[in-house]
This record gives C-alpha cells, sequence and structure tokens, in this order.
C-alpha cells in the first residue's frame, strides 16, 4: 500500500511554527540594567532636590512660634529674648546647641535648659532655673547660692525660707585649707542635709571653720553641728532631740552617737 505523499504529509518544519508563535505572543522589548539604574538614579536625586526645597527653600517648615516652659522666677520674655530664636528661618537650619549655651551664658539663673524643634513650625524651650539654699547679703543686696555653691543672682529682696550664710571664717589651718568656697560648700551641703521641719525654721547658718558650723533658729535656738560629714546621721539625731526636747535652745549634733541639748 503507498504512502502518503508529499502534498499530504505538508512541507517540512511548517506545520508547527503558526502553533509556536499563537502560544508564545510576540516578543517585548526588555529594559537594559543600565538604563534602569540610570532612572533610579534620576528619581532619587529629584527626591532629594525636593525635599532640600521642601527643607531649606519652601515656607511649609519654617520658625513661626516659641513655647517657653519652667521659668519660675525668669519670665517667658526674658528667656525668649535671651535665645533670640530665628523667626522665619527654615527649621532645620536652627542651632539649637548653639542656643543653648547663649542661655545659660546669659542668664546664670538658668540650670540647665532644652531647646528642641517642634515640627512643622516651633521651637520649644524647656527650662529648669537653679534653686537657692543659701543667701550671702552683700551692700544691702542678696547673692543667691544654690546646691552645688553656685552664687548665680543677686536680688534685692531675700526669698522667702532661704537662710542667711554668714561665714565668718577663723585664720585658722582649715581656712587656708580649705579657703572660703571649700567654706561655702560645706555650708551647702549641711542646708542640703537639715530636715524639713529644721529647715523651715533655720534663720541663718554660721561657719566658722571647716567643723564649725552652726544653725541660728527661730526661737532663739541653736544647733551645733559641726562638719559636713555625716549630715544624714546628724539630721535623724536631731529630729530625735528636738522631739525629745522641744523646749531646748541649743541641740548639739557634732557628735551624732553622743548628741546632746541645754537650755530647756
Amino acid at each position: 500500500m503507498a504512502g502518503p505523499t508529499t502534498a499530504q504529509r505538508g512541507a517540512p518544519g511548517r506545520t508547527d511554527a503558526p502553533a509556536r508563535a499563537s502560544r508564545t505572543g510576540p516578543e517585548r522589548p526588555r529594559l537594559g540594567r543600565r538604563a534602569l539604574l540610570v532612572l533610579i538614579a534620576v528619581a532619587a536625586a529629584l527626591l532629594t532636590a525636593f525635599t532640600v526645597w521642601v527643607l531649606y527653600g519652601s515656607s511649609w517648615l519654617r520658625v513661626e512660634q516659641v513655647r517657653t516652659s519652667g521659668v519660675d522666677v525668669l519670665t517667658r520674655a526674658e528667656v525668649e529674648e535671651a535665645a533670640a530664636v530665628p523667626v522665619g528661618a527654615p527649621l532645620v537650619s536652627v542651632d539649637t546647641g548653639a542656643m543653648e549655651r547663649r542661655l545659660r551664658q546669659k542668664l546664670p539663673r538658668i540650670d540647665t535648659v532644652d531647646v528642641a524643634r517642634s515640627w512643622p513650625h516651633g521651637i520649644s524651650l524647656k527650662v529648669t532655673e537653679r534653686k537657692p539654699v543659701l543667701l550671702v547679703e552683700k551692700g544691702g543686696r542678696f547673692v543667691e547660692v544654690d546646691a552645688e555653691g553656685v552664687r548665680f543672682a543677686t536680688v534685692d529682696r531675700a526669698p522667702k525660707g532661704v537662710p542667711l550664710l554668714e561665714l565668718t571664717p577663723d585664720p585658722s589651718a582649715s581656712l587656708r585649707r580649705f579657703g572660703e568656697q571649700g567654706l561655702l560648700r560645706q555650708a551647702v551641703r549641711v542646708a542640703g542635709d537639715l530636715p524639713a521641719g529644721v529647715a523651715k525654721d533655720t534663720r541663718a547658718v554660721r561657719v566658722s571653720s571647716y567643723d564649725a558650723i552652726s544653725l541660728v533658729l527661730t526661737g532663739d535656738r541653736e544647733v551645733l553641728w559641726g562638719s559636713g560629714e555625716d549630715g544624714p546621721a546628724k539630721a535623724r539625731v536631731l529630729t530625735a532631740l528636738m522631739k525629745a526636747a522641744p523646749k531646748a535652745g541649743q541641740f548639739d549634733v557634732s557628735a551624732p552617737s553622743a548628741p546632746a541639748e541645754s537650755g530647756s
């Protein structure tokens, strides 16, 4: 029996070609790796340029307001004037560190200050003021001394509840060794260790040498404190002694292990 003719078999290689074309469809052009990298770089550059413009060139993120908190003796106007906040400048360009240094330099009453950006339009100034623990009278005015022994302000009127420092050191080895500033720090140390009830009644802290510090209380009472060492122990003993002998005129806690009272 004769096989199929050439016409019946068809031309070699042509029968399957249309089927393959219909299955895969036309080929799509592919983006080269180099062209893709170029597009990414251009997009990044445009984004960077836009960001820089928003931060520095636009009016969207500029300083428009200043918020001040934490002031007590100082006023907000004083703090903001000393801070010299550049209103209208780009918020991102404000040098907060320089502003903090300027505030502490111009206003010694400021102990710490935190200057921060408050997006999108503000600067916040968070102030902590120094608190006086002793006063030094000078020419009818009063120099305020804080818990670190820093003399930070001079005022016309003595703040209520802050004792005077009567620093009259004897010409002794103690004075030569520690100096007046060292004795001042001891007085500050004692003032910081006083029990709340005693501190409220203390009118003056007298210092004649390193180990001869005494307190002048209301009602003509006196406390012999001694040196600034063992302050917490002396405070506890003094509280108990004053409770046991409330009418005494003098309390001696210079040696807290052997306290004494007299003049009751």
